[in-house]
């Protein structure tokens, strides 16, 4: 006899970079696609059989930015829906930039470094204001600089 109800299916691992340069902005990438498609995120995605979260997560940024980066500390993991009835489990890592050119490519609409006060006028991901707060990447105070 078949369960009443299939067992969840395990959260898909995502892994993404909070990346601040050294004038206090952060990048933020506009997702071209679902889930949340057209509201603006830090640069990130799935991570591949056999990938570490690390490595996905400096694969994501270079997909999506064209820049390379050096991954630091894990800052938080949060889980949010996949667009297919499931749940994706991302892992945010600090990042600095190492090398590139900044351009938005892959499923990045748009790319772009932004202010605490920038955050105000992009429709973001859900939490990511307040996930920036608790972290230290941005302060509470909209008219402080970054960092």
């Amino acid at each position: 006899m078949a369960p009443a109800h299939p067992a969840p299916r395990p959260p898909r691992l995502a892994a993404s970079a909070v990346i601040a340069d050294a004038q206090g902005r952060v990048l933020l990438i506009q997702r071209g696609n679902e889930p949340s498609k057209g509201k603006w995120s830090v640069p990130g995605g799935s991570v591949e059989p056999g990938e570490t979260l690390v490595e996905a997560a400096r694969r994501e940024v270079h997909e999506e930015t064209g820049l390379r980066v050096a991954i630091g500390r894990e800052l938080w993991c949060v889980t949010a829906p996949d667009g297919r009835g499931g749940e994706f489990e991302i892992h945010d890592f600090a990042a600095t930039v190492t090398g590139g050119t900044l351009r938005p490519a892959d499923d990045a609409a748009d790319a772009r470094w932004c202010t605490a006060a920038d955050l105000d006028e992009l429709e973001l991901t859900p939490n990511l204001r307040e996930l920036f707060e608790g972290a230290g990447v941005i302060p509470r105070d909209p008219g402080a600089p970054l960092g």
